[in-house]
């Protein structure tokens, strides 16, 4: 289903793809860098977005501002993060009763991990090839939440020494699948990126809300 929602910068351009029953969750999916070329359509992103709605979800993967049919333009990353809050707003909205999860490729992984972790209503995050040595990560760092990550073992732009170095100083629980033979976009192993995202949360359960004493 392709659909338009409201965003800071104007209408933001989106696909929503559900399970054919009752979703358990809902995933906000955000792309690569939109100066490199990436969209919504991104092949990785496709393909997770279709692993992760065989393991159950509701996947709303959108374009950031100044692509495909999003207004605005490119901001550097704080108003793609503005984006990205806005999709989560959405939806919240279309799912009222559903864990929020957010999840992202590249580019998209930092801004996807870094506003995940600082919005109470997300309880899980997907990253998805992160360029860690690029950006800032101090809120996923600290975030307790529950963090599941793909890598290739060839990315040429997020070294996998430099992924575990990451990975090793993050916060309980977590998860890593490494794709062998896979790039840094994954060519000819976008397949495997669905394959490993359904495989990782195909078992996770958000936990309930703590009850008041």
């Amino acid at each position: 289903m392709t659909l338009l929602f409201p965003g800071p910068a104007g209408a933001l351009e989106a696909l929503l793809d559900e399970p054919a029953g009752s979703p358990r969750a809902a995933v906000v999916f955000a792309h690569p860098l939109p100066t490199h070329g990436g969209t919504m359509h991104t092949k990785a992103v496709f393909q997770g977005a279709k692993g992760l709605m065989r393991a159950g979800c509701a996947v709303l993967r959108f374009n950031f501002r100044g692509v495909g049919r999003s207004a605005g333009a490119f901001a550097e990353g704080p108003g793609e993060m503005d984006d990205f809050r806005a999709a989560l707003d959405f939806a919240a909205a279309r799912y009222p009763h559903l864990p929020l999860w957010a999840a992202g490729f590249s580019f998209g992984s930092w801004v996807a991990l870094e506003t995940g972790a600082s919005d109470e209503r997300v309880t899980a995050l997907i990253g998805i090839a992160p360029p860690i040595t690029r950006y800032d990560y101090s809120r996923t760092l600290q975030s307790d939440k529950a963090k599941f990550f793909v890598q290739g073992d060839l990315d040429e732009l997020c070294p996998l020494k430099d992924l575990r170095k990451f990975y090793s100083a993050l916060i309980e629980p977590k998860e890593l699948v490494v794709i062998d033979g896979a790039n840094h976009l994954f060519e000819g192993k976008t397949g495997e990126v669905g394959e490993a995202l359904e495989d990782l949360v195909g078992d996770f359960e958000t936990p309930p809300d703590p009850q008041p004493a």
